[in-house]
């Protein structure tokens, strides 16, 4: 194994490190404040943000807090519309915005 090899292998480690302990932080804080299932779908939202990032995989240069960021604004997204309508609403797309005004996405809120 040459010392690039080494470097890259080990700059890859680095990242998965800090990008495993950003989500773990990131999961905890959620779990505590909104419960176990908003820390489930917030996970989810964290891993497909972590997909969205511009950086290679593999990059010294990901910004790991820029996707516990875009979850956090998915997470919001998501408890807003369910305190605003009276109730919990699992919403599994949060990049939608809804139109509070229409007839039909509210009926469906309604369970």
């Amino acid at each position: 194994m040459d010392s690039d090899e080494s470097f890259d292998n080990s700059t890859y480690a680095d990242q998965i490190h800090l990008a495993e302990h950003e989500l773990a932080a990131f999961i905890g804080a959620v779990k505590e404040l909104f419960g176990p299932e908003q820390a489930r779908l917030s996970a989810e939202d964290w891993l497909d943000e972590s997909e969205l990032m511009d950086a290679p995989p593999r990059s010294i240069g990901r910004d790991w807090r820029a996707v516990t960021v875009a979850a956090s604004a998915r997470l919001a997204n998501r408890v807003t519309i369910g305190r605003s309508y009276g109730t919990w609403v699992e919403l599994t797309d949060t990049r939608l915005s809804p139109i509070p005004s229409s007839n039909k996405f509210v009926r469906s809120l309604r369970v």
